[in-house]
């Protein structure tokens, strides 16, 4: 479909302009996919997918990046009330290992529209085309454009911040995960370099994030 793209202006974006469209084609069942994780060291990458019913407006929804992590739980309990249906999946960093990111993102995505409980009848997907019969938008920052994916970003952010604040971090707690959720900051690396890598930690992001001579301490 072709909906003009919004020009840079000062007026806010309308994130139900893709579902309106779809609504007014008599379109109910919209979901929206987004995944979080891609670019952490540790952990599973996370995807969601949302079904919102038709006209509902959540205010305060955005991409989850942009909001503060009060707000993000705030809205993911809005979200999972008022949802038609929801779901999340996850891929783990063996996987990521074997098959890049890319695809562990596309496999997530697709692993949470198939645990829908009720089946959609169009995706709205950030950036991603995912392997499934089903009519699909592929948004380029969908979730700072589309109510639905806004709101599939903030539940897949709120459940990996969740294993990461609590299981991943009791289990692992040298690492600091509760911290800095296994994205590569200054106190993950020198964690990494002090304990070498856990059974959670992607070992193909590893080898290209520390010079040759320090991977000897890591592998």
């Amino acid at each position: 479909m072709g909906r003009k793209k919004q020009e840079a202006t000062a007026e806010p974006i309308d994130l139900l302009a893709w579902e309106r469209e779809y609504w007014e084609r008599s379109v109910q069942h919209i979901a929206g996919i987004d995944e979080v994780g891609r670019g952490c060291l540790f952990g599973d990458v996370v995807a969601a997918a949302v079904i919102l019913p038709q006209g509902l407006i959540i205010d305060g929804i955005n991409d989850s990046k942009k909001l503060s992590e009060k707000k993000r739980n705030e809205l993911y309990d809005i979200i999972i009330a008022e949802a038609i249906a929801w779901s999340v999946a996850h891929v783990d960093a063996a996987t990521i290992d074997q098959i890049n990111i890319k695809q562990a993102a596309r496999r997530a995505m697709k692993e949470a529209v198939e645990g829908l409980v009720t089946q959609p009848e169009v995706l709205l997907v950030d950036a991603e085309k995912i392997d499934l019969p089903y009519a699909q938008e592929a948004i380029i920052k969908g979730d700072a454009n589309s109510q639905s994916i806004a709101a599939a970003s903030i539940v897949a952010k709120v459940t990996r911040d969740r294993l990461c604040i609590g299981e991943w971090n009791d289990r692992y707690p040298e690492y600091g995960i509760a911290v800095h959720k296994g994205y590569g900051t200054k106190l993950h690396r020198e964690q990494l370099l002090l304990h070498g890598p856990t059974p959670m930690h992607r070992k193909s992001f590893l080898s290209s994030l520390f010079p040759e001579e320090e991977q000897l301490t890591l592998f």
